[in-house]
């Protein structure tokens, strides 16, 4: 399976899909800014991404590279992944059914609804609108779209460190907020451990990190303030087999952490992401990761689907 999701396949898949997506910008700041050693730091600024996050990436792969029947796709997703699938559904042409869990943000809802999807929202996590859709699936004929653990999903992610490593100066180290793993995945597959790929979980929710632990994917606790985006109770078996051969070791942050990163990069750079966004900083911030002297890092800002621009903590 790996043999097939690796640094040819992505090259491939950036090839179809790179009409349809954002070259999103890097940018160079120092670690001091952000009350940090002497370090340099990369950011990746997808939420700059059609849709607002990465998962646009993977949701055109999907439907540029799969054979969609009549009946459409269907997806399941805490909101990025489904305004994603419902924003490049509506450019292609392509019926689109989303179901959501009642956590989605507010943001996500609107922009699902703002591309023409069918939207339903129902259940109290990622897991309940997973079970939603495939029962759907199963009925109406709709292709499904996973959000993280389907082969062209990963290598539409992955397309994301081809940009970063063709963009930026030659980084030591790339921190991923990791949710179900496709992303993480992605970046991992096109690195090969030629950079050190470090993920990024909350505390609340240690999906790949209880699984690296345990040898294999396990249950996890799927709470906290990125729930929406970092909490789907189970890392995907594709992605967990990736980061067993290429992720460097996982961290976890607290919720407060999460959020200080968050504000941190509203005050310190006027950059606007979702929490979930914020955790990849938050690591260097609580001291999670901490850079060696002069090391330069790799933030994947992954998001930006929220509708906080100031704070009041």
């Amino acid at each position: 399976m790996l043999q097939a999701l690796d640094r040819s396949a992505i090259e491939a898949v950036h090839a179809v899909i790179a009409p349809h997506v954002r070259v999103t910008p890097v940018a160079e700041m120092d670690g001091a800014d952000f009350g940090l050693p002497a370090c340099r730091l990369t950011f990746k600024l997808e939420m700059l991404q059609h849709a607002g996050s990465f998962k646009t990436r993977g949701a055109f792969t999907n439907l540029l590279t799969r054979e969609v029947p009549a009946a459409g796709v269907v997806a399941a997703s805490g909101g990025n992944h489904g305004a994603a699938v419902a924003y490049a559904a509506q450019r292609l042409g392509i019926r689109a059914k989303i179901f959501v869990p009642a956590i989605s943000s507010s943001a996500k809802v609107d922009r699902i609804r703002s591309y023409g999807a069918d939207l339903a929202i129902g259940g109290e996590r990622y897991a309940d609108a997973l079970a939603a859709s495939e029962v759907w699936a199963a009925e109406n004929g709709a292709m499904p779209i996973h959000a993280y653990d389907q082969r062209e999903t990963v290598l539409g992610q992955g397309t994301l460190a081809r940009e970063l490593e063709a963009q930026a100066p030659p980084l030591e180290t790339v921190l991923v907020a990791v949710g179900g793993g496709g992303l993480i995945g992605g970046i991992a597959a096109w690195y090969e451990r030629r950079v050190r790929v470090i993920s990024v979980e909350p505390e609340a929710a240690p999906t790949l990190s209880m699984a690296l632990q345990a040898g294999r994917i396990v249950d996890a606790p799927a709470g906290g303030v990125a729930a929406d985006s970092l909490a789907p109770r189970r890392v995907g078996e594709l992605p967990f087999a990736i980061a067993q051969r290429f992720v460097e070791r996982a961290v976890l942050v607290s919720d407060d952490a999460i959020l200080r990163a968050q504000e941190t990069l509203w005050k310190a750079a006027r950059l606007v992401v979702e929490p979930g966004a914020a955790a990849a900083l938050a690591a260097l911030q609580s001291g999670a990761y901490v850079p060696r002297t002069g090391e330069r890092v790799g933030v994947v800002l992954s998001g930006g689907n929220t509708t906080a621009v100031s704070f009041s903590r």
